[in-house]
């Protein structure tokens, strides 16, 4: 690809050297570097791609997009100057891959919590429905059936571009994608066109990188003010800032309730473990979810496909056959009796959403065990948080490691012990081998008992000291729940 097509949307400040030259590659990474590559200088949290310029011009790359050009430079090679080498690399991304999210209707789900599982029904109920399409979740991208791995919730802008690529030649017509705000912060989606966006909730999260709540909160924003007059947004109006994600967006606006009268409204008339009763605008529906959290990503899938053009009976249909995403409140039962519900909870709003729906569900009064750690290097002033809200909502917990990756977690436990009041210290226990945590929560575990493994879901890997180590959740549970 001729290079001047590659930069034509990109907010230039100064060009030198020809840009009718031929692009072989594009990257971001000077490692990956080939010749006939234009390597993007991007600044990131860990290194800055300017100090690579050379190594990359050394490999063969032809040309450079940077914020800074070096006062010494190859006159052999075209520099090209922008404010923004983050969304240079998102705009350049999209070109390369000949913009495939024009091809595609793109929804995107932003929130604190519930975008994979939103994300994975809109997946299943309109490949129900009988469509192709794609998802890039958390837990996987997936086109047309085809499962791969995947390493951020939202990939790096080259990804994302030859993700689409890839469904639209499979003959997808739609993707489901969550949006993190790392991702809208870091320019990733940038020059991406979204059919529609979804907005779930946001709580106490992702401090560790963002500043404070506000700037965490703008980053989520900014991705329904990139929406366009074609597009569509629809918010949670049971959280208050729902409608802030409204404010500046082009898109026409839509809201989903549990307690009022919205676009797309829902009340729960039954709960159970396994699922619930729920009348969705009128129309009544049984769907193998549960708790108000549930309902309200419910009502966002439902909201959405209609505002794709499903018709409702079809989608309800298809909504009462889906079940939760993996990791999201699954639910094993022992032969004794006893419940164990894994989930990803890790911020305490998420704790606070899973054990209030055990305890709606939760008739019998049984007693409830919860086993929770929190990741190591990430936002630090959550674990007490969650230390408190697991002893309020709990019988018994048990504090262990999740990822605590270069941390001591004996040293991320005492900070979540720290949260939990002096009336329920005696109820708390410490165990830093994750295994033998739930192991005791099991045997612990009389007949009836509820066991909630909170904060890894899906993940079937451990994280210490730079090594990601063999471990799934399911796994322990199911080898010791018998």
């Amino acid at each position: 690809m001729i290079l001047q097509a590659l930069i034509q949307e990109l907010e230039v400040v100064r060009v030198t050297g020809s840009t009718d030259r031929e692009i072989l590659a594009v990257t971001f990474d000077s490692r990956e570097v080939q010749p006939g590559s234009l390597f993007v200088a991007v600044r990131g949290t860990a290194s800055d791609g300017h100090a690579y310029i050379q190594q990359a011009i050394g490999k063969g790359a032809v040309a450079v997009v940077c914020e800074e050009t070096p006062v010494a430079y190859n006159k052999q090679v075209t520099f090209i100057e922008t404010e923004d080498a983050r969304k240079a690399i998102a705009l350049i991304a999209s070109a390369w891959y000949g913009h495939p999210s024009r091809e595609i209707r793109l929804v995107g789900v932003t929130g604190t919590n519930g975008k994979t599982t939103i994300a994975t029904l809109l997946y299943k109920v309109n490949t129900g429905l009988g469509y192709k399409a794609g998802i890039l979740t958390t837990i996987e991208v997936r086109i047309d059936g085809k499962s791969f791995h995947a390493t951020h919730t939202t990939p790096d802008p080259l990804q994302i571009n030859r993700w689409l690529r890839e469904m639209v030649t499979a003959g997808c017509e739609y993707c489901f994608m969550e949006v993190s705000s790392h991702a809208a912060s870091q320019q990733r989606i940038a020059g991406l066109q979204f059919s529609g966006g979804v907005f779930t909730n946001l709580s106490h999260d992702h401090l560790d990188y963002h500043k404070d709540f506000r700037e965490y909160l703008e980053a989520k924003r900014s991705f329904f003010d990139q929406l366009d007059e074609q597009a569509f947004a629809l918010t949670n109006r049971d959280d208050r800032n729902g409608e802030v994600m409204l404010q500046h967006t082009r898109a026409e606006k839509y809201r989903y309730s549990l307690g009022r009268n919205t676009d797309f409204h829902a009340r729960i008339l039954e709960s159970h473990f396994e699922g619930m009763r729920m009348v969705i605008n009128e129309k009544e529906v049984w769907v193998k979810l549960t708790g108000k959290f549930n309902a309200l990503n419910i009502l966002a899938i439902y909201g959405t496909c209609l505002l794709l053009g499903h018709q409702p009976v079809e989608v309800l249909e298809q909504l009462s056959n889906a079940g939760p995403a993996e990791g999201r409140f699954e639910i094993y039962r022992g032969a004794e009796g006893a419940v164990a519900v894994i989930d990803y909870a890790h911020t305490d709003d998420a704790l606070r959403n899973v054990l209030e729906t055990i305890h709606e569900v939760n008739r019998e009064g049984r007693e409830i065990i919860t086993v929770v750690g929190a990741g190591g290097d990430r936002d630090r002033s959550k674990r007490p948080l969650m230390g408190a809200v697991a002893a309020r909502l709990s019988n018994k917990v048990i504090l262990t490691s999740d990822n605590p990756r270069s941390e001591d977690p004996a040293v991320i436990m005492a900070e979540m012990e720290a949260g939990i009041p002096a009336e329920h210290q005696a109820d708390v226990l410490k165990i830093t081998d994750r295994e033998a945590a739930i192991k005791t929560a099991c045997m612990l575990a009389g007949q009836g008992s509820v066991v909630l493994v909170a904060g890894k879901g899906h993940e079937k890997y451990q994280e210490i000291m730079g090594e990601k180590r063999h471990f799934d959740d399911r796994e322990i549970v199911a080898k010791y729940l018998e």
